[in-house]
């Protein structure tokens, strides 16, 4: 488990972002796998789920999941419907009752809570969805709840690293065509693969959207087999599926 420092010491709030560990899952999704997407046996992603729940102290159905599509699109989490699942990237609530919930295999979680308003929220940012605007959209949509960007907690979770994060080289021409200052958050290898910081494209990101407190648990996915899901470790490995973290946060009534 790792948690922020910023938000630790909050007594309005309950935030984890869970490792691989402490959870019931075999084999390559050992053990606390929460990717409802996943094949793994849905029993146990049932009772891993059951094991975050009781962390929070709610229910299960309590637990607002994403269904992530590396979209840009945001939804306001007012209640949970059906089976609690949200089609979209990033979720804000000012709802007590509900731990709004990110699943990440390298992807970056980011948790954030305005303070005044006391909006939480939760973003899947993956390259698709930090390149295409998840992060703005997000940002947008917590102003119009009456929040405020300089009461704004950010805070970007274990994702993988620059140093395996390989990419070919029109995935390099797309961001420089986005922007040439982009290419900070490159290192070329040779003609056709560089290495890109996911992290620091979307430090700078939130940066320039004036998020100034912006902390970051700074665990690689890919290098931590131990402690975190890869999607990229799990392809090179030949596996054919791969596990899932989750991290959540939650308001607590006082």
């Amino acid at each position: 488990m790792f948690y922020s420092k910023n938000l630790l010491n909050n007594n309005n709030l309950k935030h984890c972002f869970f490792s691989r560990k402490n959870g019931v899952s075999k084999g390559m999704y050992e053990s606390l796998n929460c990717g409802i997407g996943s094949n793994d046996n849905p029993k146990d992603i049932r009772k891993n789920l059951e094991i975050v729940s009781k962390i929070f102290n709610i229910d299960t159905d309590k637990l607002a999941i994403m269904n992530q599509t590396h979209s840009n699109k945001v939804l306001i989490a007012e209640n949970l419907k059906n089976s609690g699942r949200f089609d979209c990237d990033a979720l804000l609530t000012m709802n007590n009752e509900l731990a709004l919930c990110v699943l990440t295999a390298d992807c970056a979680p980011i948790l954030i809570y305005e303070i005044e308003k006391k909006i939480i929220g939760c973003i899947h940012a993956g390259w698709k969805g930090a390149y295409s605007g998840i992060i703005e959209n997000t940002l947008s949509e917590l102003v119009k709840m009456g929040g405020s960007l300089s009461k704004l907690i950010s805070i970007v979770g274990p994702c993988i690293s620059q140093n395996n994060y390989e990419v070919r080289k029109n995935f390099y021409s797309n961001f420089m065509t986005q922007s040439r200052e982009n290419s900070k958050f490159f290192i070329e290898k040779n003609d056709n693969f560089f290495n890109f910081d996911l992290r620091g494209y979307i430090n700078k990101k939130l940066a320039d959207l004036s998020v100034f407190k912006i902390e970051n648990i700074a665990v690689d996915s890919f290098a931590s087999k131990n402690e975190y899901f890869s999607h990229r470790r799990a392809k090179k490995l030949g596996e054919d599926d791969y596990g899932r973290c989750i991290s959540a946060i939650k308001k607590i009534n006082l």
